[in-house]
C-alpha cells in the first residue's frame, strides 16, 4: 500500500510542473516520507517474518535486558556458563542448549535468506531505474533527478542488504559462540 503512495505521490510531483514551489516543494517531501515509511514497512515486514520462523531467538533481546527476576537471571546465567564450558572444552552440551543453539542458527538463515531475496529485488529495481535515468531526456531534469535519486537509494539498500545477509550467515555458521554474546546481553 505505501509503494503504492510513493509511486503517486512522485508521479504528481513529476507532473507539477505548473504547480508553484511550495507545492513542490510539499510534494517532495510527501514523496520522501511515504518512501521512508515504505522502507520502515519492509524492514518490519523482514523481522515479523523472522520472528515467526524462529520465535525463541527474536525473544532473546527480551529476556537478557534489564532481567530483574532472580530465577530468571540465574537460568540465564547457567546456560551461558554451560555454552561456553561446552564451547572450551569441546563437550556435548545439553539439549535444551542444543536446541536453543538450533533456534538462533535458524533466526540467522533465515535474516540471511531473507535479506538476500530483498537485495536482489532491489538489484533489479535499481537496473529498471538506472535504463529509465539512460532514457530520460537530459532537458527532463526533474525526472532524472528522482530515477536517479531512486537508482542511488536502490544500490545503496542492495549493498546494505548484501551486508546484512553476510553478517546474518555468519552468525548462523558461527552459532555458539554468537548465542553466548546474545544471552550475556551483546548480539
Amino acid at each position: 500500500m505505501l509503494v503504492a503512495l510513493t509511486v503517486l505521490v512522485w508521479k504528481a510531483f513529476l507532473k507539477a510542473g505548473g504547480l508553484g514551489a511550495v507545492a513542490r516543494a510539499a510534494l517532495a517531501s510527501a514523496g520522501v516520507l511515504a518512501t521512508m515509511l515504505a522502507l520502515l514497512s519492509l524492514a518490519a515486514v523482514m523481522a515479523n517474518i523472522q520472528g515467526a520462523l524462529a520465535p525463541f531467538a527474536s525473544l532473546i533481546p527480551m529476556l537478557t535486558e534489564g532481567a530483574t527476576d532472580q530465577e530468571l537471571a540465574t537460568t540465564l546465567d547457567q546456560a551461558s556458563q554451560q555454552l561456553a564450558d561446552s564451547s572450551l572444552a569441546g563437550a556435548r552440551t545439553p539439549p535444551a542448549i542444543d536446541v536453543m543453539i538450533a533456534d538462533f542458527s535458524r533466526y540467522h538463515a533465515v535474516m540471511a535468506v531473507i535479506a538476500a531475496i530483498a537485495a536482489a529485488a532491489f538489484l533489479g529495481t535499481g537496473v529498471l531505474l538506472w535504463r529509465r535515468f539512460a532514457r530520460t531526456a537530459s532537458s527532463d531534469r526533474r525526472t532524472r533527478r528522482v530515477v536517479g535519486s531512486f537508482g542511488v537509494l536502490s544500490a545503496l539498500l542492495t549493498l546494505g542488504l548484501i551486508v546484512h545477509a553476510a553478517a546474518n550467515a555468519s552468525t548462523a555458521a558461527d552459532r555458539g559462540p554468537a548465542l553466548l554474546r546474545a544471552l550475556n546481553g551483546g548480539w
